[in-house]
């Protein structure tokens, strides 16, 4: 039997944004072929995780927080959780931590500070975030600029109310989120032939960096040239989520969430999917080797 629970709020009211702060889900699928990207949280399975925590559908809309900072003000007593890049997390004068449900008094409001380690966290409230949907999704798509807008200071959001019961756990163990060199398996192509051998052996044996010009829309990544076979131009062509394109300069970029739907330089490989939630991980200066896999 559902209960009504009356820790349920109305809204909460954004102190500071940090960095960056957006609202996401699990996307907006199926509208590749008007333009639209998938865009939704980067690191699902924390997105996801954060939502069952709290007792709402893994999919509930989440706020996605990069490089911490964030800080919200409660109106009403409600659980919230926070997964993902592992940071502090203050409650008035009492300290928390991540991948716990902390208790919220009306009137609370919840600080996160910067992440030991990853980039993104994300932060459920029980009921999920309710922002205006825009073809089916609540999520921020940074290159499309559909969705709500950047958090900014003084945003009120509303919440729902908790359908769901609350879990018998309140507290998980976190996934492992690597501040060294990351593997992420990859398929080759599909426009791996444009490219000299030597090209593909250097993606696969070296060693390449994450810039600090990375965003969700694209991983830069500093490393080794990757000569080209054909030097042709393009036709724009589909792209998926992990590609890797090499434009002219040699320099690749991992396409995140909020990637263009076509391209016009050629991609040499994918990245797998069960590998995204760790690009969605990595820091400006981390160290990234690619796997076939």
């Amino acid at each position: 039997m559902t209960t009504t629970h009356p820790e349920s709020t109305a809204e909460l009211t954004v102190v500071d944004s940090g960095l960056l702060a957006l609202v996401q889900d699990a996307g907006r699928r199926g509208w590749a072929h008007l333009g639209v990207g998938g865009s939704g949280a980067f690191d699902r399975p924390a997105m996801a995780l954060a939502n069952r925590l709290v007792g709402n559908d893994e999919c509930a809309a989440v706020i996605e927080v990069t490089n911490g900072g964030l800080a919200f003000t409660c109106h009403g007593p409600t659980r919230v959780a926070i997964t993902g890049a592992p940071l502090p997390v203050k409650v008035g004068n009492r300290s928390h931590w991540t991948h716990e449900v902390i208790a919220v008094a009306a009137g609370g409001t919840v600080r996160l500070g910067v992440p030991e380690r990853g980039l993104r966290s994300y932060v459920a409230v029980r009921g999920g975030i309710r922002a205006e949907p825009v073809l089916g999704s609540r999520s921020t798509d940074l290159l499309s600029r559909l969705g709500p807008p950047p958090l900014r200071a003084g945003d009120v959001l509303p919440i729902g109310r908790p359908r769901g019961p609350v879990p018998a756990s309140d507290v998980v163990v976190p996934p492992p989120v690597l501040d060294e060199d990351e593997f992420l398996p990859v398929s080759l192509g599909p426009r791996a032939d444009w490219f000299e051998p030597t090209a593909v052996e250097a993606l696969l044996r070296s060693r390449f960096e994450v810039t600090a010009d990375s965003d969700r829309i694209g991983v830069r990544l500093a490393g080794p040239a990757l000569p080209r076979r054909i030097h042709d131009e393009l036709t724009s062509e589909g792209v998926v989520e992990g590609a890797l394109q090499a434009p002219p300069d040699g320099r690749l970029t991992l396409f995140g969430p909020d990637h263009p739907v076509t391209g016009g330089y050629p991609v040499i490989a994918v990245v797998r999917d069960r590998a995204m939630p760790l690009v969605g991980q990595l820091r400006p200066g981390q160290g990234v080797r690619f796997t076939r896999g």
